[in-house]
Order: C-alpha cells, then sequence, then structure tokens
C-alpha cells in the first residue's frame, strides 16, 4: 500500500479498554433510572451537575426570562442559523413524496411517510454548551412536523443556559427540561414519574451519553451512534500547512478524544501542518484540550496517489471530511463512507457545526459505512399500505399467494389466500392445499 504514517494515534486496545469502562458506568445508572425514576435522576443532577431545581421541566415564565437574557445580537445570530437550517430541511422534507401505484389491474401498493409521534432531543453542555444542536434536531423535528418534541440540556454554571433555552423554544420544542448526560438520556427514553418516555432519542452527547443511546436503542429508536467529533482533512498542494492545522485543530478542541486525521499526497505539507500545530498549541486558548486529542487521536498520512488518499479516507470514514485538492469534485463522486464532505478551502467544518444549513449530528466510529447522518429523514418513518380493488385481482395474486406459502409449508398462509380464491374467483380449492 502506498501510504506512511507520519503520525499515529493510540492503538485500537486502549480505546476499546476506555469503552468497556463508559459500558458499565452506563448500564448502571440506566438501571437506577428504571428502578427510582424521579430520585434517581435527581441524585445523578446533584451529583454532576450540582443541580437540584424544584422541577427540572422550565415553565413558560422560565424560559421567556432565560431568553430576556440572550443579547439582540446573539439572538439575531440564532434566527439567522436556523432560517438557514429550516431551509434545507424543508427542501429535503418536500423530496420525500408518498406513493400510490397500481402495479396490477385491481392492485393498489403506496407508502406514506409518517412523523415520529415523540422525540427526545439531547443538547450537550459542559465545557462547550452546544447551542446549535438545539437547532439541528429540534427544528428538524419540527419540520418534519413531530408532534411532541421534548428537549434536555445541562445547566451551566448552576442554571439553565440561556441561548441554549433560545434556541430549544424557538426551534419549536415542546418541552424543556434542564438535565445533562445519562440522566438526560435515560429519563427521556425509560420514562419517570414526572416525564414521560419518547419514542426516538436523538442529538450528540460525550461518550457516556452515545453509550446510554446505544443501550437504549430497540427501546426507543435513535438517530445514529455519535460518538466524539473526527475531523479529517484530506489536502494536496494546492493548500499550505496554515489552514491544515487550523482545521484539524478547531475540532480537536472538542474533547479529549477527538480523532483528527491529515491525509495527504505531499511530504512538505504534512511535515509542515505538524510544525504549524505544533506552533498553534502555543497560542490557541483551548490548547490544552485540543493538544490531548492531537497527542492520542492525530494521525497524518502520506500517500503517493489521490487513489490512495481515497481509499484511506473510504475505509475510515471518519465524521467530517474537508477536501482541499486540485480535484473536490472527483472525491465528492468517488467518496462513499462518511459523515458530511465540506468541499473547497472557502469552507470548513465550523460553518457546517453552527450555520450554513446542514445538519451536524453526524456518524462516528466508521458508521458512516451504514448510516447518514440527521436529516429531516430520521424523524419519518416510511409505511406501505395495499388495496385489492376488483375480484379479478383478489383471485389471481391469492392463487398465486397459496402456491408460494405451500412451498414454504404454511398452510395457515395458503388458507387465507385459497379464501379469497374461493370468493371471489369462483373456484372450489380445498382446504390447506394450494390453488392451482
Amino acid at each position: 500500500m502506498g501510504r506512511e504514517y507520519l503520525k499515529r494515534s493510540k492503538p485500537e486496545a486502549e480505546r476499546a479498554e476506555d469503552d468497556a469502562r463508559v459500558r458499565s458506568v452506563v448500564e448502571a445508572t440506566l438501571a437506577d433510572i428504571a428502578a427510582r425514576g424521579d430520585a434517581a435522576v435527581r441524585a445523578l443532577s446533584e451529583k454532576f451537575d450540582g443541580y437540584s431545581p424544584e422541577r427540572f421541566r422550565l415553565a413558560r415564565s422560565e424560559i421567556e426570562a432565560a431568553m430576556q437574557r440572550v443579547s439582540t445580537r446573539d439572538m439575531d445570530d440564532i434566527r439567522f442559523a436556523q432560517d438557514q437550517i429550516r431551509r434545507f430541511a424543508e427542501a429535503q422534507r418536500a423530496s420525500m413524496t408518498d406513493i400510490e401505484v397500481e402495479t396490477l389491474p385491481g392492485v393498489i401498493l403506496g407508502h406514506r411517510n409518517i412523523p415520529v409521534q415523540s422525540v427526545g432531543c439531547y443538547v450537550p453542555g459542559g465545557k462547550f454548551p452546544m447551542v446549535a444542536s438545539a437547532h439541528m434536531s429540534v427544528l428538524t423535528a419540527t419540520v418534519a412536523g413531530v408532534p411532541r418534541i421534548v428537549a434536555a440540556a445541562p445547566p451551566v454554571d448552576g442554571a439553565p443556559h440561556p441561548a441554549i433555552v433560545a434556541a430549544m423554544h424557538l426551534g419549536g420544542a415542546h418541552e424543556i427540561y434542564v438535565l445533562g448526560g445519562i440522566q438526560a438520556v435515560g429519563a427521556m427514553a425509560l420514562g419517570t414519574e414526572t416525564i414521560e418516555p419518547v419514542h426516538m432519542l436523538v442529538g450528540p452527547g460525550n461518550a457516556f451519553v452515545a453509550e446510554a443511546k446505544r443501550q437504549l436503542y430497540g427501546r426507543v429508536g435513535i438517530d445514529l451512534f455519535a460518538g466524539p467529533t473526527e475531523t479529517m482533512v484530506i489536502a494536496d498542494d494546492t493548500v499550505d500547512a496554515e489552514l491544515c492545522a487550523t482545521d484539524l485543530l478547531g475540532q480537536a478542541e472538542h474533547g479529549y478524544n477527538s480523532p483528527a486525521c491529515l491525509i495527504t499526497n505531499s511530504r512538505k505539507l504534512a511535515e509542515g501542518t505538524l510544525a504549524e500545530i505544533d506552533r498553534l498549541l502555543t497560542i490557541l486558548p483551548t490548547a490544552e484540550t485540543a493538544a490531548a486529542s492531537w497527542r492520542d487521536y492525530g494521525d497524518v498520512i502520506l500517500c503517493d496517489s489521490h487513489a490512495e488518499m481515497l481509499r484511506v479516507a473510504n475505509d475510515m470514514a471518519y465524521e467530517h471530511v474537508q477536501v482541499m485538492t486540485d480535484r473536490d469534485d472527483w472525491y465528492l463522486e468517488h467518496m462513499h463512507s462518511y459523515g458530511a464532505l465540506f468541499l473547497g478551502p472557502r469552507t470548513n467544518v465550523a460553518n457546517g457545526d453552527k450555520v450554513i444549513g446542514t445538519n451536524h449530528t453526524l456518524p462516528t466510529k466508521r458508521a458512516g459505512r451504514y448510516t447518514g447522518g440527521l436529516w429531516v429523514g430520521k424523524f419519518l418513518k416510511t409505511h406501505s399500505y395495499q388495496k385489492v380493488l376488483t375480484d379479478e385481482a383478489a383471485a389471481m395474486v391469492g392463487a398465486y399467494g397459496s402456491r408460494l406459502c405451500m412451498l414454504e409449508g404454511f398452510v395457515g398462509h395458503a388458507e387465507q389466500c385459497n379464501i379469497r380464491v374461493r370468493r371471489y374467483g369462483g373456484r372450489n380449492v380445498p382446504y390447506g392445499a394450494a390453488a392451482e
């Protein structure tokens, strides 16, 4: 293979140990919430957030009070971002049509796109209160027509975060809870004495939130397994080291375990980017977090061709993939496993994270091989239906159905078909026999 690692992240085995520790904590916590409901949720909120209000759900007056604390500029910016996200989500929704076709004379088949009836939207707080996540989940669910949208975010400095509350409310949330972490997603999925359970969980979060969603999947639906942020830069010598280093560290600051990878066919760019990262880490205010991520989860891969760069990128299937080359559209045509693409040096992942209109809740840990990110379609279920309008069609399809059921030994199935053959086709088919 024509690739060389100039820098390599820590081995998979060490990452697996971290995952195992998270799994056991989440399992015990969810069992506690299931058993003790509100009492467990309150104890967890006190333990992890130092927060124990009279009630976790915000009243209308509390929502209005929080919004009053958001500056006019910030509120205008939130509205601008929501306008972009709404516009793209509405275009996506319009692309999904109900259908009805007559496949045979008298046989009508169709499908309807029906919204999930209740959704829990988690918005991360912690070190970085992610206001934008409220747009991505709550607003998109609103465009999809979800009739009950529950939103939860942890307190910040012991109180609801005003901008997050504003974004949730403007996005269309029907219930807003000040709850974080496992206790938030656990309460929304499992339900408590005061929180009615939802049908689906969406939104990003830390490793504990992601694992909680994984363990709850099946009991509720989820959007996708969204673990720590990943960013990949695919670049050639059409761009410089400063741009590549800035884009890698811009996402590595998310947390201590945010993978960042440069794939290039230019040794000069690779070595220059490594040096530029070292320089930027001396001045970046979030350098402590970004440096840890880069040390443990950073990769620089030098390839001998664009074809090899494409192979590596598709195999790694990273969440965010920035392409800055002399053939960006070639990558758009040939990339098949990723979360979202950011094409050309004029755009960047931060645009997609915050404002440009695409959704920032995206697959990580190679899930891009089998799913895309959160979008309006994730909140819709496509349900099929069938109608048979004529006696002739009922008898004709029934005869085929009867024989195919008997081929598999399903006599009762065959009789469902046979009774239609007898009633609508005037043919006497003995019970338990295949219609000839």
